[in-house]
């Protein structure tokens, strides 16, 4: 599985709507509108770079309001459960 973070500039009278139509495309798992640099986030999980490939400039890109896209892949994910269940491997409770 491939999974991308895609920062979002858009036209800010568009952002709720833009956010809604890119929240719909298949690949799409989340997106959150935000302050800062960029105006909406979007992850992305897809099975293959192609797919990414044409889901981001095919697609996004494409959305009424948006104005550029900065894609990141990511490599791999750190998170709290994830690093509470890799050391507690081999603890019995009771």
């Amino acid at each position: 599985m491939i999974n991308a973070i895609v920062l979002i500039q858009a036209a800010a009278e568009s952002i709720p709507e833009a956010a809604q139509t890119i929240a719909e495309i298949e690949g799409v798992t989340e997106v959150y509108s935000c302050a800062g640099d960029v105006d909406l986030i979007a992850i992305v999980k897809v099975d293959r770079h192609e797919d990414l490939a044409e889901l981001v400039p095919g697609q996004i890109s494409k959305v009424a309001g948006v104005l550029n896209t900065d894609t990141h892949i990511s490599f791999r994910s750190y998170s709290k459960r994830e690093t509470e269940a890799a050391f507690s491997i081999g603890l019995e409770e009771g």
